[in-house]
């Protein structure tokens, strides 16, 4: 064992302890990182793996029992030592039997922890599988019971072939979980394939979902393969799968009956074995009532359903994940930023997050950009927040809004008029009335009075 190049995660509240415990181990020749919060860990286990984590019982937030819960459902290979001065022999019993590598009880002697440290070390070194093998957690920063529920979900579907619809919020992280549930399947070592049903013009979405042979096409002067026979062994990501247009619903409905796609202008289908993940931030069973999402479809792709918080609703995430981004994205603008002011960290835990984690890392970054400290102060955090940037709006929602906007304009021009507004916009009546349904748009919104 090379202690030396052995990093540990050491996690107290009490900053007396921390900094006996990090000469203690820099004089062993370990390599502590110290966290004085079991938030304060989660973020920098998000940033990078330790061989060990010792942690306190006792801590306000998240105790040390939650923490190791936590980390074991990431990486079960993780060593954990856990220290408290309220041990019992039942306590050390238990704590051993949910996988705690080792239980000590204050006071305790150095060369007691250090022998302990050492064993953990080398019997991770010997054989233990790599960090997060199998976690299905992708890096998912949390400190929230929900989320932790979640992954628990997660874990235990990722280990069937189920198809999974992922709901929840623009920007709460939706291909982020997707990702979790590929990795916590037997399909890891396959590939993942991600596309947005609503980022790809209705034409060309087609040939990317289902490949194109030579000549299906003006320049379609090779064949092409489509993301489907691409993710064969794996997972297939649909994002925003509540935008994929009527006619392509049919032809995804018949892939997964049938196992194989056609491509486009092909006459051979082509087996694939793909596992499909969807997501969308729109009501499914309202698209449904509208026929704007076929309910065959529906089910097939809803086998298992998980629903993902909004941040609001998880304010534990708030400090975690602000901590985490200012690790990645400081770096990035080449400034040395280590946290947030106190200030500045109880308005972000205050705000509402309307556009999720997306908007939290869009804010992080505008004040990492523009920060000249150490920490970042308050006001950053609030210029940030009042300059709500146009990222936060996804891509889908600025779709709908335009849609929307153009139908109330078509039709406002033509008093009502469905077929001249339909004659217009270039588009049949049977689909103009489709598309004013799913907006709540009513012709005889428009039509003028005697």
């Amino acid at each position: 064992m090379n202690a030396a190049a052995d990093s540990v995660l050491v996690v107290d509240d009490d900053a007396d302890l921390l900094r006996l415990l990090d000469m203690r181990l820099r004089s062993a020749g370990f390599r502590p990182v110290l966290a004085g919060s079991g938030e304060q860990a989660l973020a920098s286990l998000a940033v990078a793996r330790p061989r060990a984590v010792i942690t306190d019982l006792r801590m306000p937030g998240m105790d040390g029992q939650a923490l190791f819960e936590r980390i074991h459902a990431a990486d079960p290979s993780l060593p954990v030592i856990i220290l408290t001065a309220h041990g019992t022999i039942p306590d050390a019993v238990a704590a051993a039997q949910r996988g705690v590598f080792g239980y000590l009880t204050k006071p305790f002697e150095a060369s007691e922890l250090l022998g302990l440290l050492r064993r953990a070390v080398s019997e991770r070194a010997a054989g233990a599988p790599a960090p997060g093998r199998g976690s299905g957690l992708a890096g998912i920063v949390t400190a929230s019971p929900l989320m932790g529920a979640l992954l628990d979900e997660v874990a235990l579907v990722g280990a069937s072939q189920a198809n999974v619809l992922i709901q929840g919020e623009s920007g709460t992280g939706k291909e982020m979980l997707a990702r979790a549930v590929h990795e916590a399947s037997t399909r890891r070592d396959g590939p993942f394939v991600a596309i947005n049903c609503a980022a790809i013009p209705e034409a060309l979405l087609e040939s990317e979902l289902f490949g194109h042979v030579k000549g299906a096409f003006t320049g379609a002067d090779t064949a092409r393969k489509g993301l489907f026979q691409s993710a064969h062994g794996g997972t297939v990501f649909l994002d925003e799968i509540g935008d994929m247009p009527l006619p392509l619903q049919a032809k995804l409905l018949r892939v997964l009956q049938e196992r194989e796609v056609r491509p486009l202008g092909g006459q051979q289908p082509v087996a694939v074995d793909v596992r499909i993940v969807s997501a969308t931030h729109r009501d499914l069973e309202a698209l449904i009532a509208t026929q704007s999402f076929r309910e065959d479809l529906y089910y097939r792709l809803n086998v298992v359903n998980l629903h993902i918080p909004p941040l609001r609703e998880r304010r534990e995430d708030i400090a975690a994940l602000a901590q985490h981004f200012v690790a990645l994205l400081s770096a990035k603008h080449g400034r040395h930023v280590v946290g947030f002011a106190p200030e500045a960290m109880e308005s972000l835990m205050r705000f509402d997050w309307p556009g999720n984690v997306r908007q939290l890392m869009n804010v992080v970054e505008q004040c990492c950009a523009l920060c000249t400290t150490v920490r970042i102060p308050a006001a950053l955090v609030a210029r940030a927040l009042r300059n709500k940037p146009v990222e936060i709006l996804s891509y889908a929602d600025a779709k709908d809004r335009f849609e929307r906007d153009y139908l109330i304009q078509l039709m406002k021009i033509t008093a009502g008029q469905v077929a001249e507004a339909a004659r217009l916009a270039q588009r049949n009546r049977t689909e103009f009335y489709r598309l004013l349904q799913k907006h709540g748009l009513s012709a005889a919104l428009f039509k003028q009075s005697d």
